[in-house]
C-alpha cells in the first residue's frame, strides 16, 4: 500500500471507538484498493485483523499528540475532505500541496454519554471524553456528501459494503448518512451542554434547548391510529427493559411515565418535628389515560397491589401498574386476575415471571432503582404553540410548609392519610381531588372544570369508604362549598393550598363542621 495522492485518489479515513462491523467494512474497502488511513487504535485493530492501514500521522506528518487530543486535525487530513472535486481551483490548490482526496470517512465518537450516565464519573474523566477532531471529521465529510460518504454508526456498514459491489452509495443515500451525521454531533453537542450546565447552572433554566434526542424506536402509531409516532431516548437514558409481552405503544409509555413519578414521595412539609411520620411502606399505583385510578401503601408489595387494584377495579381495567418493589408469586396472583397494559416493578421473583408471562399480551417492565427519581428530577418539556414549553422543581423556591389552620388538629391516623392524599394529588390532572382512607385511595377525581364537582365525584367514586377519610385538593377552595362538599359526603379532614381571598370563610367552615383543616403553601396543578 502507498500513500494517496491526488494521482491516487478515493481513500477512506477510519477512526472509531466502537469497532464493532469496522474490520469487515475495511477489509471490503482494501479489496477494492481503497487506501486506508486509521488513527492508532483503530489501526491496530485492523491490523489484528490482518488489514493494511496507513498511520494517519503519515499523512498529517505528527504523531498523535497531547495524550490523543491531537491526531487528525491537519489540512491534509480536512482538505482531503473538503475539497470540492468539481471546482478547478481546489483540485490546483491539493495538488500543488500534495493534499490527497479522502471520499469515505469511517468514525463514531468517543462514549460520552455511556461516561456521564456513570454517577461516580469524575469531571475531569467527562471531559476526556469530549471528542474533538471526531465531531469535526463528521461535519467535514457531511458537508462535502456531493463527494464523501460518512458513516458515523455500525449500523450503516453493510449497506454500505453492499453499495461497494455497484460503485457506492447513491447520492440520496450519501445526503441521508450525512443527515444522520449532523444529528450524531447535534445529540453529542447537546449531551455535553446538558452536563455542563448540570454543575454550572442549578440555579437557572438552559440557556437554550436543543432537543436532538437520537431515535429509540418507532411506534406503530401515536394516540390514535392515524397518527404516526416514534419514541426518542437521549443516549445517556434508559428504557426500563421489557421481559414479556407485545411492543410498547405511544400511550404505553406516557402511561409509563405517569406511573412511575407516583413511586416518588414528596418531602414532608412540617415546618418542626412531624406530630406523623408515616412508615416506608411498599406503594402500588395504577394509572389509566395518564391518571391514577388506584393507589395504596402497605408492609407488602402484595397487599399494596391487592389494595390499589380494588380500589376502583373498574378503571383498573386496561390501566398500567408500578410498584417500588419485588414482585413476588402472591402479588403476580393478584396481578394475574385483571386485564393490565403494563406491570413495572425493580425486581420480580422467577415464579412470579413464569404467571405473568402466561398472560401473552401483557408487558413486563423491570425498571432501574432509582428511575422514578431521576424521571421526577428532569426538566419536563411539552410542545405548545410551535414552541417549547420547559420547567423544573426550583431549587431557590421556599420549602413546603403546612399549617394546621382549623381549630381541630388531625389525629395520627388522619395524619397518615392526608399525607398519603396530598402525595397523591400531585399526580392528578386539574381540578383534581384525591379521597384516601386507611392508606388507600378510595375516590379520584380528575380533570374537572370546577373544584365543588371534583369533590362530588371523587367522594362517590369512594362510597362508603368516604366515612372518617381524608380528602385533597390540588388547588385552593375559592368558597367554602368545596369544603363543605367533602365535609357532607363524611371526609374528616382537608388538605389543600392556600391563598384564596376567602380563606377565613373555609376555615370558619371547617370549624363549624369539626373538619380538621391543613393548608400548603405550595400547590400542584397539573395539565
Amino acid at each position: 500500500m502507498y500513500p494517496p495522492s491526488p494521482a491516487n485518489p478515493d481513500a477512506a479515513l477510519i477512526s472509531v471507538y466502537d469497532r464493532t462491523g469496522v474490520a469487515a467494512l475495511a477489509r471490503a474497502l482494501a479489496e477494492r484498493g481503497v487506501p486506508i488511513y486509521a488513527t492508532g487504535g483503530t489501526r491496530a485493530h485492523l491490523h489484528e485483523h490482518g488489514i493494511d492501514a496507513l498511520d494517519v500521522s503519515e499523512l498529517t506528518g505528527y504523531p498523535s499528540l497531547f495524550d490523543g487530543r491531537v491526531k487528525t486535525l491537519h489540512p491534509n487530513v480536512f482538505g482531503g475532505i473538503l475539497k470540492d472535486r468539481d471546482s478547478a481551483v481546489h483540485l490546483g490548490e491539493a495538488e500543488r500541496h500534495g493534499i490527497p482526496t479522502i471520499s469515505t470517512v469511517v468514525v463514531n465518537l468517543y462514549p460520552f454519554e455511556a461516561t456521564v450516565a456513570n454517577e461516580s464519573a469524575t469531571l475531569q474523566e467527562a471531559i476526556e471524553q469530549i471528542d474533538i477532531g471526531g465531531v469535526a471529521l463528521l461535519r467535514a465529510a457531511a458537508k462535502n456528501f456531493e463527494h464523501v460518504t460518512v458513516l458515523s454508526e455500525p449500523a450503516q456498514y453493510d449497506a454500505f459494503v453492499v453499495a461497494l459491489g455497484s460503485g457506492g452509495l447513491d447520492a440520496s443515500t450519501r445526503r441521508r448518512y450525512a443527515t444522520r451525521a449532523f444529528e450524531r454531533t447535534a445529540e453529542y453537542d447537546s449531551a455535553i451542554a446538558r452536563y455542563m450546565e448540570s454543575g454550572l447552572l442549578a440555579h437557572e433554566l438552559p440557556g437554550s434547548l436543543a432537543l436532538t434526542i437520537p431515535i429509540e424506536q418507532p411506534l406503530r402509531y401515536g394516540e390514535n391510529p392515524q397518527d404516526r409516532a416514534a419514541f426518542y431516548l437521549a443516549r445517556e437514558a434508559q428504557l426500563p427493559e421489557q421481559l414479556g409481552g407485545k411492543a410498547l405503544s405511544y400511550n404505553n409509555l406516557l402511561d409509563l411515565d405517569a406511573t412511575l413519578r407516583i413511586l416518588v414521595r414528596a418531602p414532608l412539609g412540617f415546618a418542626q418535628d412531624p406530630p406523623y411520620a408515616p412508615p416506608r411502606l411498599a406503594r402500588a399505583a395504577i394509572v389509566k389515560h395518564t391518571v391514577p385510578c388506584g393507589i395504596a401503601e402497605r408492609a407488602s408489595v402484595a397487599e399494596a397491589v391487592h389494595l390499589a387494584l380494588a380500589a376502583d377495579p373498574v378503571s383498573a381495567y386496561g390501566g398500567i401498574i408500578a410498584v417500588d418493589g419485588r414482585i413476588d408469586a402472591d402479588a403476580a396472583e393478584h396481578l394475574a386476575g385483571f386485564f393490565l397494559e403494563i406491570v413495572a416493578a425493580p425486581a420480580f421473583d422467577d415464579a412470579a415471571l413464569a404467571r405473568l408471562r402466561k398472560k401473552k399480551n401483557l408487558r413486563i417492565m423491570r425498571y432501574k432503582r432509582g428511575t422514578p427519581e431521576r424521571i421526577a428530577a428532569e426538566l419536563r418539556v411539552r410542545s405548545a404553540l410551535g414552541g417549547v414549553l420547559a420547567e423544573d422543581n426550583d431549587p431557590q423556591a421556599p420549602p413546603e410548609r403546612w399549617t394546621v389552620v382549623s381549630r381541630r388538629e388531625p389525629s395520627p391516623d388522619e395524619w397518615r392519610d392526608l399525607i398519603f392524599a396530598w402525595d397523591a394529588v400531585r399526580h392528578v390532572k386539574s381540578n383534581g381531588v384525591v379521597i384516601v382512607r386507611d392508606g388507600v385511595s378510595r375516590g379520584i377525581c380528575a380533570g374537572q372544570t370546577n373544584r365543588v364537582s371534583a369533590v362530588q365525584i371523587a367522594a362517590h367514586r369512594a362510597h362508603e369508604h368516604v366515612r372518617g377519610a381524608a380528602c385533597a385538593s390540588d388547588g385552593f377552595f375559592p368558597f367554602p362549598d368545596g369544603l363543605l362538599a367533602a365535609a357532607d359526603a363524611g371526609c374528616t379532614t382537608v388538605i389543600a393550598p392556600q391563598g384564596s381571598i376567602r380563606d377565613a370563610e373555609v376555615v370558619a367552615a371547617a370549624d363549624e363542621r369539626g373538619i380538621a383543616l391543613v393548608f400548603s403553601t405550595y400547590r400542584y396543578f397539573l395539565h
